[in-house]
C-alpha cells in the first residue's frame, strides 16, 4: 500500500481535526502518500481530493469542526454514485481509506467495500457515543462537558426562581450524553431512550422533592420514548397540576457539536487516527479502530453498526441514589 485517503462524514464532532492530523502524519511517518477527501462521500463522488502534507494539518488539533468539511450525500446511496466514487479513488491511485464518522458513515463504507473492495478502516467520530467496539467516541467527552456547563448555569437561574427546568440534550437514539451530563450536573431525573420513562413516577417524586428542594433539573435525551423536552414538560405540568410552579424548557442543540475538543477527545482521536493507518497497513479491510479498556481494538463494521451499545447500569443506579 502506497497511497491512502482520509475523509470525515456525517455530523461533525469535536476532535475530528485531531484525528485527521494523526492520520496524515502517521501515514507520512510510515512512508505513504496521503490525500484528503473534502465533504465526505459527496466529495469522493465529485473528485474533490487533494494531496496532504504534514503542514496541511498544522495548528488544527485544538479546533472544533473538521477542516475536510462534511456533507450528507444522497447520490452515494445509489449504485451510480458509488461507481463514480470508486473511479475517482482509482484515478488518484488510492488503495485504502480512513473514514471518520458514525453509524451512517460506516454503513456507507460497508456497502462500498462489499461492492468494490476498497480497504477501509473507520475512526469513531460522533458525539452520540453509540458505536459498538469502543468505550468512547471522538467528541463525546467534549459534548458532555458542553452540556454540563449549560446545566450548571441553568441550575443557578432555576434555584433563583424556584423553577423546574427540562433540558434536552443530543444523542439521537442513545442516552449517553444525558446520563453523564445528568450525573455531573446533579439532575433530579434523567430520561433516556434505553429505559421506559414513567411520568407518573416522575410526578410523584417531584411532589416529594418539593419538601426539600424548590427547584429541579430534568435532563431529557432527544430520543426519549415520551417525546422531546417540550412535550414531556407539558405532560408533567398537566399531571402535577401545580399553578404555583414555573416550568421551563431549554434545548441545547448543536452547541454540543462545536467548540475546542477536550484533552480526552484529542488523545482518543489521535490514538484512533494512528491505529487506523496502522490497521490499513496490517491488512484490516473492513474495521473500526476503537479503544476498549485503554487498548486499541479493531471491530468489524458489521458489529459496529449492528450491535447495540448498552448504557452502564451503574450510571443509571447512580442517578437514583444521588438525587433523592
Amino acid at each position: 500500500m502506497k497511497k491512502i485517503a482520509v475523509f470525515t462524514s456525517g455530523g461533525d464532532s469535536p476532535g475530528m481535526n485531531a484525528c485527521v492530523r494523526a492520520v496524515v502524519r502517521t501515514a507520512i511517518f510510515k512512508g505513504l502518500e496521503v490525500y484528503g477527501i473534502y465533504r465526505g462521500y459527496e466529495g469522493m463522488i465529485e473528485g474533490d481530493i487533494r494531496r496532504m502534507q504534514s503542514y496541511s494539518v498544522s495548528n488544527i488539533v485544538q479546533r472544533g469542526g473538521t477542516i475536510l468539511k462534511s456533507a450528507r450525500s444522497q447520490e452515494f446511496r445509489t449504485p451510480e454514485g458509488r461507481k463514480k466514487a470508486y473511479e475517482n479513488l482509482k484515478e488518484f491511485g488510492i488503495e485504502g481509506v480512513v473514514a471518520i464518522g458514525g453509524d451512517g458513515t460506516f454503513t456507507g463504507a460497508k456497502i462500498f467495500f462489499e461492492e468494490y473492495g476498497i480497504p477501509t478502516v473507520g475512526c469513531p467520530g460522533t458525539i452520540d457515543n453509540d458505536l459498538y467496539g469502543t468505550d468512547y467516541t471522538i467528541g463525546f467527552d467534549t459534548a458532555v462537558n458542553t452540556a454540563l456547563e449549560a446545566i450548571d448555569k441553568i441550575r443557578d437561574t432555576a434555584a433563583a426562581h424556584d423553577r423546574i427546568f427540562f433540558i434536552e440534550v443530543m444523542g439521537r437514539d442513545a442516552g449517553f450524553i444525558a446520563v453523564e451530563s445528568g450525573i455531573g450536573g446533579g439532575a433530579e431525573f434523567v430520561m433516556v431512550p434505553e429505559t421506559k420513562t414513567d411520568l407518573n413516577q416522575v410526578v410523584k417524586s417531584l411532589k416529594n422533592l418539593r419538601k426539600s428542594k424548590s427547584s429541579s433539573i430534568i435532563v431529557v435525551a432527544e430520543g426519549d420514548d415520551e417525546g422531546n423536552a417540550e412535550v414531556i414538560m407539558q405532560k408533567v405540568k398537566e399531571k402535577l397540576n401545580d399553578k404555583n410552579k414555573d416550568f421551563k424548557v431549554t434545548t441545547l442543540g448543536h452547541i454540543q457539536r462545536g467548540g475546542s475538543p477536550t484533552a480526552r477527545d484529542r488523545v482518543l482521536a489521535s490514538r484512533c487516527g494512528m491505529a487506523a493507518v496502522e490497521g490499513l497497513i496490517a491488512g484490516h479491510q473492513f474495521h473500526m479502530a476503537g479503544v476498549v479498556n485503554q487498548e486499541i481494538r479493531y471491530t468489524p463494521f458489521a458489529d459496529c453498526i449492528g450491535k447495540a451499545k448498552p448504557l452502564n447500569p451503574d450510571h443509571l443506579k447512580l442517578i437514583d441514589i444521588l438525587n433523592i
